[in-house]
């Protein structure tokens, strides 16, 4: 084999990338990673500044998957993983100007005056409805169905608002929410399919997978270097630009510059992470119609603001944070309390909160310069989080304009694509957050599972 021959390259160092390359390292398959940043993880980035400490991307992921917990197992005394406290477990939802913190109990749902009484009774008869039968259901009408109307506006709208930045009348229940979806499927009721999917047999990584909020100390960036390092840091080549992918008799051919020098290797097989953006220019080779259909996928673009504050003088931090439905008109979709979850996060007295603006019914805030869009945060800010005054000592902007995407009506032909051009073209697999969910979570799944496939 030469030097410049691989069995698998890897495009992108997020992380999927960095969790693949993990466990073919650990397999001693010899592989390669090619970054076109000069760091790992992607979006995945801690910053430390005057004392705050505070992501720019993701700023916690859950634990939700059995392959989370085997990767921490695997990482061990590299990282020290960090569980959200008690205060977790309350999350605020805003509805006529005022925090409700949202129903995590049978009574509480049924006192909340966050929905209806009309919807009160729907729900207690929700596991004697019957499921649904069109299996591109948006979760709109999915949630209006089972659930009602003032459900769907102050529960479901604000946690997709959460997760997606999105419109639950745009996204597909079972490529958005596939758990929420079975659920149903499988057990006729969200409800009681939940208390029988309790009762069922579990393995031990099942056991522990208690969908606990995480992040690590020091910062998520944490876990990122732990999986460069336990990867092996000679295996990644960062900095890399215009890199493009040739399909040959022999397999693949993929070049790139580096400071402007042109470099090329090959593979046996190909595995690219970074999700739909950059597919057309990275594999010309594939057919343009189906390549139309691998990057129909829409992306919601995203503001997130991180403040510190060296002394908290507002409203009780005593919860998850806050999100705000899009039918109460505000200009924020949600604000995270991150300095009451985990420790070291903000100078002691102080708070550090990340806000969110934009998303898929309010993108254009995202146009604002850094100026007009503080001053409309700020307006916000004041009133929603009841300080005297907006004097954070610490404010950071990182705009996305690719920042979550947006499972909808096309993903069905979109993931028929891809298992339409994975058959055309052997060794090669297109994963990323274009398919199989959006989360830290959902990464580090899909690329056990790849690793899998590679390591047979």
């Amino acid at each position: 084999m030469s030097s410049n021959h691989y069995p698998v390259v890897i495009l992108g160092a997020g992380v999927t990338g960095l969790t693949l390359a993990h466990y073919l390292n650990k397999n001693e398959i010899q592989f390669k990673v090619i970054e076109k940043n000069d760091r790992p993880g992607g979006v995945v980035h801690t910053q430390t500044e005057k004392g705050f400490v505070f992501e720019s991307g993701p700023n916690s992921g859950i634990i939700s998957h059995p392959e989370v917990v085997a990767l921490f197992d695997d990482l061990g005394d590299t990282i020290k993983v960090e569980k959200g406290n008690d205060l977790v477990k309350i999350r605020y939802v805003l509805k006529n100007g005022q925090w409700h913190a949202l129903p995590h109990s049978a009574k509480s749902a049924i006192t909340t005056p966050l929905f209806t009484l009309k919807d009160k009774f729907r729900i207690l008869g929700e596991p004697f409805r019957k499921k649904g039968e069109n299996p591109d259901e948006t979760l709109a009408e999915l949630v209006k169905r089972r659930m009602g109307n003032s459900f769907l506006d102050y529960a479901i709208d604000p946690f997709i608002l959460g997760i997606y930045a999105g419109d639950p009348a745009q996204l597909v229940t079972r490529y958005a929410m596939p758990k929420l979806y079975n659920l149903e499927q499988n057990y006729g009721s969200f409800i009681g399919g939940a208390r029988k999917k309790a009762k069922e047999p579990k393995s031990e990584l099942e056991k522990r997978t208690d969908r606990s909020v995480f992040s690590i100390e020091g910062g998520l960036s944490q876990l990122t270097t732990a999986l460069l390092n336990s990867a092996g840091p000679g295996h990644f080549q960062f900095g890399a630009n215009d890199v493009e992918v040739e399909a040959t008799d022999k397999g693949y051919q993929v070049s790139y510059t580096i400071d402007g020098n042109k470099e090329s290797i090959t593979a046996d097989k190909i595995v690219t992470t970074f999700g739909s953006v950059g597919l057309k220019e990275t594999l010309p080779f594939i057919d343009k119609q189906q390549m139309l259909h691998l990057t129909n996928l829409k992306y919601a673009r995203v503001a997130e603001v991180s403040l510190g504050f060296d002394k908290w003088q507002g409203r009780a931090l005593d919860g998850f944070g806050g999100l705000i439905p899009h039918k109460e008109k505000r200009d924020l979709l949600g604000v995270l309390f991150m300095s009451s979850l985990f420790k070291g996060r903000a100078p002691e007295g102080g708070a550090l909160l990340t806000i969110f603006m934009g998303g898929i019914r309010n993108e254009a805030l995202c146009d604002l310069n850094d100026e007009d869009l503080m001053q409309v945060l700020k307006k916000e800010f004041i009133d929603l989080m009841e300080v005297p005054e907006f004097n954070p000592s610490m404010i950071k902007i990182k705009r996305y304009s690719h920042a979550i995407p947006q499972y909808g009506a096309n993903t069905g032909e979109r993931y028929s694509a891809i298992d339409h051009v994975q058959k055309q073209y052997p060794g090669l697999i297109i994963a990323g957050n274009l398919r199989d969910g959006i989360g830290m979570a959902d990464r580090i799944k899909q690329a056990t599972l790849i690793a899998n496939e590679l390591t047979k």
